[in-house]
């Protein structure tokens, strides 16, 4: 995608979530993101305390911080950040984007936030959501067979307001949540495939899920 604002040099995406664990699915998102809307990288920001979790559900900040680390590990576009790890209290993404911003300030940077696209229709409840879409961007990743139809409404409806500030990508149906991949943990079953035979060691050397 060609930069619509000469302003900005280059373009980078942040994908942010709880990686509780890292899979293909988020791996997939992130390329393809990457790819349809020519970022130079993309930054994997794996949350400290999410607002919308309990706390005691989610596994320490640091053994998800190490397998993103090394799910990407040889992958030269990606990266990962420790800033919402690091962060006292609950991470909001309003905070993420205000640092990241001063941070690439000098680098003439646009940064766009690599969401789900069922968390576009729950932008209304993040904190200062009108302040988000009035100074940055998203990519809302859909999956093939995803129903738009509400989707589609409200992208139009936040273009109507605040000028285009979602693009969309759609992605392969693949079937994999984290959720998914900790009951199979529990339950001793194979996750082989699922996710990057990295992780999958580093998961089992650490006992976690268990």
């Amino acid at each position: 995608m060609n930069n619509q604002n000469n302003q900005y040099k280059k373009q980078i995406g942040i994908i942010g979530g709880t990686f509780d664990p890292i899979h293909y699915g988020h791996l997939i998102a992130a390329s393809w993101a990457r790819e349809c809307l020519s970022l130079e990288k993309v930054i994997f920001m794996p949350a400290g305390t999410p607002p919308h979790k309990l706390k005691n559900n989610v596994l320490d900040p640091i053994h998800r911080y190490n397998m993103v680390l090394l799910a990407i590990n040889d992958q030269p576009y990606f990266e990962v950040s420790s800033l919402e790890i690091n962060r006292k209290g609950p991470s909001y993404t309003i905070d993420s984007a205000r640092e990241l911003t001063e941070k690439y300030r000098e680098e003439s940077t646009r940064i766009l936030f690599i969401v789900g696209a069922d968390s576009i229709l729950e932008l209304h409840t993040w904190k200062d959501y009108k302040k988000l879409l009035s100074k940055y961007y998203f990519i809302a990743v859909s999956r093939e067979g995803y129903e738009k139809k509400q989707f589609y409404k409200r992208i139009e409806e936040i273009h109507n307001i605040y000028g285009k500030r979602i693009y969309n990508v759609e992605i392969p149906a693949i079937g994999i949540s984290s959720t998914k991949l900790r009951e199979m943990v529990k339950s001793n079953k194979s996750i082989r495939y699922l996710l990057p035979p990295s992780v999958e060691q580093y998961i089992k050397e650490n006992s976690l899920y268990k």
